[in-house]
């Protein structure tokens, strides 16, 4: 059995094997199915939402919800340069133009000031990300698209679960998209969703997901069905919505053993100089899809990193380059992007393992391999601000 501590593991029971044999051996309907209506039903049950319709990925679930809210070409769509790449691309793919604005200090979500001063007359949405399992500004950014008549769609993404003073995440917007990916809170391997209160948004989606079919029915009914629309074919399976329906039974247990984890991690955190775990700041419930620590300044990120290599712990870091600094973006958006915080924040955060099954004893190991890259990384500082500063 190996010591390695990975980044995550995807927590599973008999259940989810019993699901996925039921739907494999039931001999049909594994495209459209049973299980997919149930999972639809629990996740609009779960979250208090009219609409929850189920696609092949959070990505597509993304594009779906722009498609479905009319976003197009000649469009912008204010987004996070801090975030996974696909919250930027999904814009691309609807022929829209993302536009980044920078990130506030305080959970690391888009700035209300900076979305408000990248609103223009081409503005179709906005789209903020709640970071890690905790709640973005979404009060503000909600109020600040209300005021401006500009639709918010949420990529709640990391945050199934999360709640801002009360009220669930993913249900502030129009509309929200969902991932199901295999590290994230409601795992299926891969998945996502789009939630929404508006029948119309909800219509427009289920359209396109099946190539712009009026009805779903396709498998079962005698003709080919009616097209009122273009769309492609990013439908959940039936497995794959089986397992959802499993894994939703026990998303509470779930996201209580990452909080017990993360409080593990943070506590034991607490006593290292130079390390600050990611918070909620007090303003909702984190459940922590990731648990990501940000480094002062003077530590070598690239030392802790080896030294957690070297005793078998993974990390990662979530998210550089930030998606405006990455090759597709960054000559597309040329000197227009100075996101200061967003590249402050990248540069030094650092994503460790988190799952709900972490033991006391992984913890343990996770923190004193932190404090010693940290002890490592902050000596190897004075000689790597002196090569930097040496001609060019």
């Amino acid at each position: 059995m190996s010591d390695s501590i990975p980044l995550f593991e995807i927590p599973w029971d008999q259940r989810d094997v019993a699901n996925a044999v039921d739907s494999i051996t039931r001999g049909s309907y594994w495209a459209n199915g049973p299980y997919v209506e149930a999972f639809e039903a629990g996740l609009e049950e779960y979250l208090g939402v009219e609409h929850a319709v189920t696609v092949s990925s959070g990505t597509t679930a993304l594009v779906a919800a722009l498609t479905a809210h009319g976003v197009g070409e000649g469009d912008e769509v204010i987004v996070p340069s801090f975030t996974f790449i696909a919250t930027a691309n999904a814009v691309r793919q609807t022929g829209a133009r993302p536009v980044f604005a920078d990130i506030q200090r305080a959970a690391y979500g888009l700035d209300p000031d900076a979305v408000a001063d990248a609103i223009s007359d081409d503005t179709a949405a906005i789209v903020p990300i709640h970071p890690y399992g905790a709640a973005c500004e979404i009060d503000a950014l909600t109020e600040l698209a209300a005021d401006a008549d500009i639709p918010l769609i949420e990529d709640a993404a990391e945050a199934f679960g999360a709640d801002y003073e009360g009220k669930l995440l993913g249900t502030f917007g129009e509309s929200a998209a969902l991932s199901f990916c295999q590290n994230k809170i409601l795992p299926t391997g891969e998945g996502g969703a789009v939630v929404t209160d508006d029948d119309g948004i909800a219509r427009r989606v289920k359209r396109y997901r099946s190539h712009g079919r009026a009805s779903d029915e396709y498998f079962q009914s005698v003709d080919s069905g009616e097209y009122v629309g273009v769309g492609t074919n990013v439908r959940m399976s039936d497995l794959v919505a089986s397992i959802g329906c499993a894994q939703l039974e026990k998303v509470e247990a779930n996201i209580t053993g990452r909080r017990r984890a993360a409080e593990q991690l943070s506590t034991g955190l607490a006593g290292v100089s130079g390390v600050e775990p990611h918070t909620a700041a007090g303003r909702g419930r984190h459940v922590f899809q990731l648990y990501t620590v940000t480094l002062e300044a003077d530590i070598d990120r690239s030392v802790v990193i080896d030294t957690l290599t070297e005793r078998e712990i993974a990390s990662k870091v979530y998210w550089e380059p930030a998606a405006h600094q990455t090759e597709a973006y960054s000559e597309e958006n040329g000197e227009s992007a100075s996101l200061p915080v967003t590249e402050d924040v990248a540069g030094r955060v650092l994503s460790l393992p988190i799952h709900p099954e972490l033991r006391s004893a992984e913890v343990d190991r996770i923190v004193a391999g932190v404090s010693a890259g940290i002890e490592r990384g902050r000596s190897t500082a004075p000689r790597l601000e002196a090569r930097d500063a040496r001609p060019k």
